[in-house]
């Protein structure tokens, strides 16, 4: 189930990625695209990556990564400014699913 997740984040974030490059002509929105689109991918493919030996690890990276990247696309799209304010959680959440998965490598 992770893995379909993944993939299925992968491409959301390329069709965000792919919208804020063409579809939107404000620069601060084709930024929040841009980025949310770059991360969400990394942590999608890192997920996959992830999901035969660390599947806590991967679903967190997925969970944080949806955090972050949803946040900044609602922004683009016109939505309140004040879940820039939460968007540090997603980081926090992929973060954290980083050193869990270091902690998962390091005891093997």
């Amino acid at each position: 189930m992770i893995a379909i997740l993944a993939c299925l984040s992968a491409a959301l974030a390329i069709g965000a990625g792919a919208f804020g490059a063409h579809g939107v002509t404000d620069p601060k929105a084709a930024e929040w695209l841009r980025t949310g689109g770059m991360y969400q991918l990394i942590h999608a493919v890192a997920a996959i990556a992830l999901t035969g030996v660390a599947r806590g690890a991967a679903a967190m990276l997925l969970i944080g990564a949806a955090i972050f990247a949803l946040t900044l696309y609602i922004m683009a799209l016109g939505g309140p400014k004040w879940l820039g304010a939460v968007t540090p959680i997603g980081g926090i959440l992929m973060i954290a699913g980083w050193l869990w998965a270091a902690w998962i490598f390091h005891q093997r």
